[in-house]
């Protein structure tokens, strides 16, 4: 997606998008636990879920996020936290610490999929401690979602979008073949274990709308004069499984931890 396009989408990606879950926040937690002094470096941090999350656990955060409107409202996130918070408008590629820098965890959350894998991995190498972890997370969307209504709802979206997800405007999604993984394990945090966290949640017809519109693949600029259309079509086809039974996701969590071995 463009600047403008996220710039649509930062309100919505900040009150909208599931947090991270309790137990992944607690895995991280535990892989720093044991030092006096910890340092976090968050890559491609959106609105800056990933450092909230962390907040009590971290001394000095670091948050990269290529975007300006993304960047503005993690700063609002992580305003007034009783910790060193450090923004970075930066491509995780092309972020530069200074030389001295050293982080004990670096976490990408629903980001990876965007970036350069093996050229930010290879960077890391200098950047981190010699037992930092590396946390690569992420989860399916509503997209990728399957059950009725978001069977339902996909359908919609493609009969006004195309068949295609969409990637932001003009762009379609290139699915990652390779297990992130196996990415890591080629990298020099070869050292991986993957951890898989089941999530349900119970979602509301007005937190799918924000959600949607905080997605690269059904943002309000997408739909254009539609929009409007389409939101009205939506909200009758989520109200109508609300009665029926509800909204209810049932989604997997991953987070793959990589270490140098």
């Amino acid at each position: 997606m463009s600047k403008s396009e996220f710039d649509t989408t930062a309100p919505f990606y900040a009150t909208y998008r599931p947090g991270i879950p309790k137990e992944a926040v607690e895995l991280l937690a535990r892989r720093v636990a044991d030092q006096e002094h910890r340092v976090l470096l968050d890559l491609g941090s959106g609105t800056g879920q990933v450092p909230l999350a962390l907040a009590e656990t971290m001394t000095e955060i670091d948050v990269v996020e290529q975007d300006a409107g993304m960047l503005a409202e993690a700063d609002k996130a992580l305003a007034g936290l009783p910790v060193t918070v450090r923004l970075h408008n930066s491509q995780a590629e092309n972020f530069t610490p200074p030389a001295s820098y050293r982080a004990d965890l670096v976490t990408v959350c629903r980001a990876f999929h965007w970036m350069d894998q093996g050229l930010v991995l290879s960077r890391l190498e200098g950047m981190t401690t010699p037992d930092a972890t590396v946390a690569v997370m992420g989860d399916g969307s509503l997209w990728t979602a399957r059950t009725a209504w978001t069977d339902a709802l996909r359908a919609l979206i493609q009969e006004y979008l195309g068949e295609e997800r969409r990637a932001g405007a003009g762009k379609t999604y290139a699915t990652h073949n390779r297990p992130y993984r196996e990415i890591l394990a080629e990298s020099a945090f070869g050292q991986v274990e993957e951890h898989t966290i089941a999530v349900e949640r119970e979602w509301t017809t007005d937190m799918v709308i924000g959600y949607l519109y905080s997605t690269s693949f059904a943002a309000r600029p997408l739909f254009g004069e539609r929009v409007e259309d389409f939101e009205r079509r939506a909200r009758a086809l989520l109200d109508e499984h609300t009665a029926a039974g509800g909204l209810t996701e049932h989604a997997s969590f991953q987070v793959i931890l990589g270490r140098r071995g």
